[in-house]
């Protein structure tokens, strides 16, 4: 793999005010609204070849290159580079935090104005309509005339659905992978639970923990639930399998004793160094409510106007967010004549697919992009 973007910079943009507030699906207003992202790559003078990346429920706007520490590169690294499938010889590659996020965007661990205090749980509720809201605004304070495309991966690629259906004539393109238009009951059930989890930490204190303790036995506990539903079986197998972990024989007790054991413990510990309950009670929540196709009739008449060009990929061991919630999409899209193209990869990762370097799945989002492009230049 050629060589990334080198050292980059978190930087940071005021794009709501008292002046001119958030306004919330909800009919909430936020303000100030401050978002943290990265680019990548140079704007052309058209403003013409940006490609906008929706990050998954815990992600942030570090997608590519590094801090300082060229081991510790983005969570996309292996996607975003020169000659890489986001190649930043030709695009101008953008990565915010979203709304409600905890790495440098407005989210309940923010300052609310008018009590001086971390808003906790009083922040307002929060949709994925909110999270394009912000990105869109964060596209006119960069200068960006229309986007080539938008692409992101589970929850990043709702945000792009979402987009793409409100706002169409803002992207030529629209990738969506390994994600869904309505959650299933199972997934709900895997993120209820997970809640629960941080809700009943004896340390979540309401919400209210910044200057305490923090929850992290239950946001741990949530990650590893999340993080099972994240591998597949056959990946399970093949890095665990019932491997006693620094023994030969087991210890039968309740201790960690397998290696899968081990490695969620790890998975929770370091999940709780950088990321925030009240974000992941918030963004779960929106996704369960996400379901932009659930009035037939608006589905219609919003995708008549609908121009954009659709990718959504699957991956066949995904059991989170199966092949089957992108056919339906697709089915959906297909439906009301919005021109999309469909494929599922094969990869034994499970749903973190997604964020590995797979060739296959690596060249269809190379080859899609080049045909954008050509399509713009024409």
């Amino acid at each position: 793999m050629s060589g990334g973007v080198g050292l980059v910079q978190t930087q940071q943009a005021v794009l709501f005010d008292e002046d001119r507030p958030l306004r919330l699906e909800s009919g909430a207003r936020l303000a100030p609204v401050e978002v943290a992202y990265e680019t990548y790559g140079r704007l052309d003078e058209d403003g013409a070849n940006a490609v906008f990346v929706c990050h998954a429920l815990t992600g942030d706007a570090h997608a590519a290159g590094h801090h300082g520490d060229p081991s510790r590169p983005g969570w996309w690294d292996n996607l975003i580079g020169p000659g890489r499938p986001l190649d930043t010889d030709r695009f101008f590659v953008v990565c915010a935090n979203l709304l409600g996020g905890c790495k440098g965007t407005t989210g309940p661990g923010s300052i609310d104005p008018a009590t001086g205090r971390p808003y906790g749980l009083r922040f307002p509720q929060l949709s994925v309509g909110d999270f394009v809201t912000v990105h869109r605004a964060l596209v006119r304070h960069l200068g960006i005339r229309r986007l080539l495309a938008a692409i992101g991966g589970s929850l990043g690629g709702m945000q792009v659905l979402q987009w793409a259906i409100d706002h169409p004539g803002e992207m030529h393109g629209a990738i969506v992978i390994a994600a869904s238009a309505r959650l299933s009951a199972q997934n709900i059930a895997f993120s209820a639970v997970a809640r629960e989890a941080i809700l009943r930490d004896p340390d979540f204190n309401g919400g209210d923990y910044y200057d305490g303790p923090r929850p992290d036995r239950g946001l741990a506990l949530a990650r590893m639930i999340a993080h099972i539903t994240y591998l597949s079986e056959a990946s399970m197998r093949a890095k665990f399998g019932r491997r006693i972990q620094d023994a030969d024989e087991p210890r039968y007790g309740f201790d960690v004793d397998f290696e899968v054991e081990s490695y969620l413990h790890h998975q929770g510990r370091s999940f709780v160094e950088r990321f925030d309950a009240n974000s992941y009670l918030y963004l779960t929540r929106a996704m369960d409510y996400f379901d932009p196709f659930g009035d037939p009739v608006q589905t219609a008449r919003r995708l008549a106007k609908v121009d954009t060009r659709f990718l959504v990929l699957s991956f066949d061991t995904d059991w989170r967010f199966s092949t089957e919630h992108s056919r339906e999409i697709v089915r959906t899209l297909t439906a009301a004549r919005v021109p999309v193209t469909f494929r599922e990869i094969s990869a034994p990762h499970g749903h973190d697919s997604f964020l590995l370097p797979i060739p296959e799945y690596h060249r269809t989002v190379a080859g899609y992009l080049d045909r954008l492009a050509a399509e713009t230049t024409a």
